[in-house]
């Protein structure tokens, strides 16, 4: 079945839990990064490698995937990357050191790329820009409940059976994925381009890069992502450090954070219809600098309860979840005959940033929130601020 008119609803949520599995993977463990430290003897910012260098993976693994999808289809190369996926879970359940557990967190989250980049091109492949924010929205909406659930589930099956049980979970999720995706999954490649190799590949996205509106969708796509992914990184530590409160917690107040994304990427399909992606993008980011800018203030306030961070922090979340599907669309739209590429750098340049921001969490670290809102207020004001540097550079109105 080749290019569908529209997707159905059960495919859909096929691809979107196919979404999830990288980010639910990757978030599953980190109620167990206190731990994982402790069982090593290793210091936090090592411990932080197993998120940090997984969103590498991540990042690496969209480049290849997309143009790979646009030479030899969508489903095969979904069917890979999940296969990879099954086989990093089975490795980070025998890793029997840190530096084991890294490298198999690296190969699992490097096959889970492969949803977050197919996904947005099938959906691209099928709908026009407009339509096509809208359906990734619905997409990003019912994949979003998966890593919102994997901390606190992460966090039940540390306590129950060990922070190795959770690989379990993601081995089994992938394998399950794949056969269903085997018989189900339509490929909506209509046309495919042909893959000349790793300098072809870079020329490719060489030509998307000197797009500036392509640019300043990507980064502030990237940088909208890095708010969220800086606060995973630190928010684990400062739930047991700076506020007192055990490890499992944190999966429990996690909840509101994608809770909030998930009521952005609501209020993404009511507005598309009403108003432009620019002004959606601009709206969302204009919510997230004031949920911020709130979270920053209790905090030089003195309120010390988790509510105090988490409450405005998933406000935040809620404007990113207006900016991001819209931001993706856009930016996948500029270049349609590579949509598998265009969706691909523009997750590399998503994943790569995050990492670093990541890993930067645990070198800033004081002990306090005060950095991690520091570095967060100032990604979400780059990621409008190129936004709007882009498209008055090229103001075409999408």
């Amino acid at each position: 079945m080749a290019n569908p008119t529209v997707l159905s609803k059960k495919l859909i949520v096929l691809l979107a839990v196919a979404s999830a599995l990288g980010p639910a993977a990757m978030q599953i463990l980190l109620p167990a990064l206190p731990v994982i430290q402790s069982a090593f003897a290793v210091s936090d910012d090592i411990a932080q490698l197993t998120l940090s260098l997984s969103m590498l993976a991540i990042a690496l693994g969209t480049l290849y995937y997309g143009p790979l999808s646009d030479r030899y289809g969508r489903k095969l190369v979904m069917l890979i990357g999940l296969s990879i996926t099954f086989l990093g879970s089975l490795a980070c359940m025998l890793a029997k050191s840190i530096e084991l557990l890294i490298l198999a967190r690296f190969v699992q989250a490097f096959g889970g790329a492969v949803g977050l980049v197919l996904a947005r091109a099938m959906v691209r492949d099928v709908y026009e820009a407009n339509d096509a924010a809208r359906v990734i929205a619905t997409l990003v909406m019912v994949m979003v409940v998966i890593p919102m659930l994997s901390p606190a589930l992460g966090g039940e099956l540390m306590a129950r059976f060990g922070w190795k049980s959770v690989f379990s979970i993601v081995a089994g999720s992938s394998l399950v994925l794949f056969a269903v995706m085997l018989y189900m999954l339509p490929e909506t490649l209509e046309e495919p381009v042909r893959f000349e190799g790793v300098s072809a590949m870079l020329s490719t996205y060489g030509l998307l890069l000197q797009s500036s509106s392509f640019r300043s969708y990507a980064l502030c796509v990237a940088f909208v992502s890095v708010v969220f992914f800086s606060f995973i990184a630190a928010a684990p530590e400062i739930m047991v450090t700076a506020f007192g409160r055990p490890p499992t917690d944190y999966g429990y107040y996690f909840i509101m954070v994608p809770m909030g994304f998930m009521g952005g990427n609501y209020a993404t399909r009511m507005l598309t219809k009403r108003f432009s992606i620019n002004q959606l993008i601009s709206l969302g980011g204009s919510i997230a600098l004031l949920g911020i800018s709130v979270a920053l203030s209790f905090h030089m306030l003195g309120l010390s309860h988790p509510m105090a961070l988490f409450v405005p922090v998933a406000i935040a979340v809620f404007g990113n979840g207006i900016t991001l599907p819209n931001a993706q669309a856009a930016a996948i739209n500029e270049f349609p005959q590579y949509a598998g590429s265009a969706s691909g750098l523009t997750g590399f340049l998503q994943m790569a940033i995050s990492a670093v921001a990541a890993q930067a969490v645990a070198w800033i670290y004081d002990g306090t929130a005060f950095p991690l809102l520091v570095m967060m207020l100032c990604a979400s004001a780059l990621s409008l601020c190129l936004f709007h540097v882009g498209i008055k550079s090229c103001p075409k109105t999408v």
